[in-house]
Order: structure tokens, then sequence, then C-alpha cells
């Protein structure tokens, strides 16, 4: 059986130790003998921690109140893979972020925001809730519209990536596929900066990609991106 967890987190910031989880979400994405995916039910508790600043509470409308007393996400980390008999993978939406605050699991990783990058480039954007309609309108998603409700919660975000997940192996990517990408970098269908910005890359001047190149302070990902270019061309 192939068991892929798929997690998210709601949080009171960008960056541990500051900011803290203050709800868990997961949602399976189980394999059967006869090669269908189904999606589980969602799980999700809430944790306690020091403060939620109004800028995070205004996400996810969890109130200190909410989480009074309740033990923190280290002290219920291990529920995250307790009832799992065989982890074949860690999935989440934007992984980068969850890893921040996860640690090691010892299992396989898969970044859906990086697979949807690949797969379906043409997308209006790659967020969970854009990719969820974008799918829904094009008949290559189905889900409970009650589960998946309210949105920036952990379990039914969980349940949304999941079926995100569930789309990509039915557009043809695989497991190796994803975990693959998964360890690269994020490939951006288009420029996001500067005057070039909405471009596709191969419309970007190679001047500009080599400026782009030469900041120090520049993203590691627009770097990527942009000496991928300049190699497809050089290959030419």
């Amino acid at each position: 059986m192939v068991v892929l967890r798929v997690i998210d987190f709601e949080t009171t910031g960008m960056e541990p130790p500051a900011a803290e989880v203050v709800e868990v979400g997961y949602c399976d994405l189980i394999a059967t003998e006869g090669g269908t995916w189904t999606v589980g039910a969602p799980v999700s508790w809430l944790c306690g921690v020091g403060a939620i600043p109004p800028e995070t509470r205004a996400v996810h409308h969890i109130s200190m109140a909410d989480v009074a007393g309740l033990p923190t996400f280290a002290e219920t980390r291990a529920q995250l893979f307790a009832s799992v008999p065989v982890l074949t993978g860690v999935v989440a939406h934007n992984l980068d972020f969850e890893n921040r605050f996860l640690g090691d699991h010892g299992a396989h990783s898969i970044c859906t925001l990086k697979a949807a990058l690949r797969v379906w480039p043409d997308a209006p954007a790659h967020s969970n809730g854009v990719l969820r309609y974008w799918l829904e309108d094009r008949g290559l998603l189905t889900l409970g519209h009650d589960t998946a409700m309210p949105p920036h919660r952990a379990g039914p975000d969980a349940y949304v990536t999941a079926h995100i997940l569930k789309a990509l192996f039915a557009a043809g990517a695989t497991g190796q596929d994803m975990v693959a990408w998964t360890k690269e970098p994020r490939v951006l269908p288009t420029c996001p900066i500067g005057k070039f910005r909405g471009k596709p890359w191969p419309e970007v001047d190679a001047g500009f990609l080599s400026w782009m190149l030469a900041q120090p302070s520049m993203e590691a990902d627009l770097k990527w991106n942009a000496q991928r270019e300049l190699d497809r061309r050089a290959e030419r």
C-alpha cells in the first residue's frame, strides 16, 4: 500500500522559533491494489502557542482563547505519523514552508506547488485555492465543498492539496518525478520581475538574465530560472 500523507500547518508567523505551529492538518492519499487513488478524511488539531499576531490571526482566525491550555506542536508532533502503518511520503503545497517547522521525518517528500508549476504552467496562479477552482472548472478535480471549507485552516487545506496531488498523478506526473522536482528550485513559467515581468523566459533579454545572476541579493530560485534559460539557449 502506498500512503502519501498530505500536511498543512497554520502558524503564528513565517520563521521558527519565533513563529509557532498553531494548527496541524493532514489528509492521506492512498493507492489501492487496483491502481486507483483514494483521498481520506482530513484530520486536524490546534496547538498551544505563546502569542498570535493580528496579521496572522487575520488569515486563519484562530485566537488565543481557542488554544488556551493546549499542548504545543512539539508535544503533539508524533500524532502526524503515529497512525500510518507504512508512510511512503510527506506532501505539502509549498513544502519548503512546512519543512521549517516539521523537521526530519525519514520519508520521501513531494511539494505540490513545485509539481504544479511544471505540469500546469498555464494556470492563472499556483496557490492551493486557485488550482482547486481552476482544476474544478476543467473537470480535473472533484471534492466535497463543505470539507474543503473554510480556507486557510489546516484540515481543509490539506484536503484540497490531496486532491491536487491526485490530479497531478492523473495528469501523468509520477511519484518519482515529483520527488525529483521537489529537490530542485521552483520552475517559474514567466519572469516575475523588472521590465520583463510576465514574459515567458525565452522572451527575456539575455543581458537581463545575466544581470539577474550578478545580483547578490537576488532570490536563489530566480537566479536558477535565469541560468536554466541561458543554459537552454546555449544548447540550441
